[in-house]
């Protein structure tokens, strides 16, 4: 007993000692003090780069597509391009954003390093850009600005700002190691929109009004320095891929249904917001499926659900997507989203692993969906070769695919055979 408690004691003093040189550092580089820290760099090439190379003879394209290795990158979530197209950020489910850079332009990165290597990180999966070139990074329960970080991501040390401090995002009780990865966006109105996935399968009926009025479950949206927070949009279950339609404005996501009820049901969804408040369901109803533990709890007073745009196969965990709004892609993908199907975990046949698409109607809404690409999962044997996660699009117009599971990003360019 003794020895435990000798033990006990000194791990405690490591966590507060971590957790006490975490904060000095935060106040170090908001007062633009050195702390020591120093990169790791991620080798490009080597027998982990051609490993991943060899992937790419599995993966299927549309005829003039082709696809290559852009960067070996550990754990790559979400992604974020700098509005003047000199770095990536990669956000992770672990303690690490890793900013990425191809200095010759080239189309395949020289340098991976984590960015800001002296704060540690919890969960930051998801980066988002301003558009005169903040960088906000939404971590489990923080959210954080860099000002300027496209140019001084060079340093170890840089300027950082809290926009939601430790603890602040979601309560503390309420934080989870399920559904915690956040995604940000900044919206036409110049706010951030972040994404709260609630912790549970279904959550339970007690906590129902509290995250209501929190937003878990939803979406919520603040000033850039964190204030006039509101809850946008209510009865999302877990939600990791967002973007605005920048025909007009609206806000679309994508939305991961509840585990357990069978392989085909309920299925996944990719929804259009058009107005602040919407309701899309959850947890009454997961797309048009009735969730049996909510059955008898009476449903928001005056509130009519929104359907989801599509009905998608179900758990093939639709995650980041994207507009086109580029012009190297054919015409026919000109105002489309583009968006990944992470794959599923517990279904008995494996689906997913592959990136979707689905056109726009004159109405603005979505057209059948598409497979774009596919070929990390092996159909054989029902191992990934690779889970792509999110989209994100070079200065040139071609695709990035984020893979977190092969330690990835993969280019997706258009370059069709000339004319004969």
């Amino acid at each position: 007993m003794k020895y435990k408690a000798v033990l006990t004691g000194l791990l405690l003093g490591t966590l507060l000692a971590g957790s006490s040189m975490a904060q000095d550092n935060m106040e170090k580089l908001s007062n633009m003090q050195k702390t020591g820290a120093t990169f790791t760099f991620i080798d490009q090439e080597g027998d982990r780069a051609d490993s991943l190379r060899n992937i790419l003879q599995h993966i299927n394209l549309p005829d003039g597509f082709e696809v290559s290795l852009y960067a070996v990158v550990p754990d790559a979530r979400s992604m974020s391009m700098a509005p003047q197209g000199t770095v990536l950020f990669a956000g992770t489910r672990k303690d690490k954003v890793w900013s990425i850079v191809d200095r010759d332009r080239n189309r395949v990165a020289d340098e991976v390093k984590d960015f800001a290597p002296s704060i540690t990180f919890d969960i930051p999966n998801g980066p988002c850009f301003s558009p005169d070139g903040f960088l906000y990074i939404a971590e489990r329960n923080r959210v954080l600005v860099f000002p300027a970080a496209e140019f001084f991501f060079e340093s170890p040390d840089i300027a950082v700002g809290q926009v939601v401090p430790q603890g602040e995002l979601i309560p503390v009780e309420e934080e989870s190691f399920n559904h915690s990865a956040r995604v940000c966006d900044i919206g036409p109105d110049g706010k951030l929109y972040i994404s709260l996935g609630q912790p549970y399968n279904v959550q339970p009926v007690e906590k129902l009004e509290m995250y209501d009025e929190i937003g878990i479950g939803g979406i919520i949206r603040m000033n850039t320095d964190g204030s006039g927070r509101e809850v946008y949009t209510r009865g999302v279950r877990n939600s990791v891929g967002q973007d605005f339609n920048p025909a007009t404005g609206e806000l679309w996501w994508t939305d991961n249904q509840v585990d357990g009820m069978g392989d085909d049901i309920p299925p996944g969804e990719l929804n259009r917001q058009t107005a602040a408040g919407q309701h899309f369901g959850f947890p009454w109803t997961n797309s048009r499926v009735e969730m049996p533990d909510y059955k008898n709890v009476p449903r928001p007073e005056g509130v009519t659900f929104i359907e989801p745009q599509l009905e998608l196969i179900a758990h093939a965990a639709d995650l980041g997507m994207r507009f086109y709004h580029d012009d190297s892609f054919p015409q026919r993908y000109h105002g489309g989203i583009f968006w990944a199907q992470h794959g599923s975990w517990n279904r008995t046949t494996p689906v997913g692993a592959r990136v979707m698409f689905t056109a726009l109607d004159e109405e603005g809404n979505a057209v059948g969906a598409e497979v774009f690409a596919d070929g990390w999962l092996n159909e054989e044997t029902g191992e990934y070769r690779g889970r792509p996660m999110d989209i994100e699009f070079l200065p040139d117009g071609s695709m990035l695919v984020s893979d977190d599971f092969a330690g990835a990003i993969w280019r997706i360019a258009y370059n069709p055979a000339p004319a004969q």
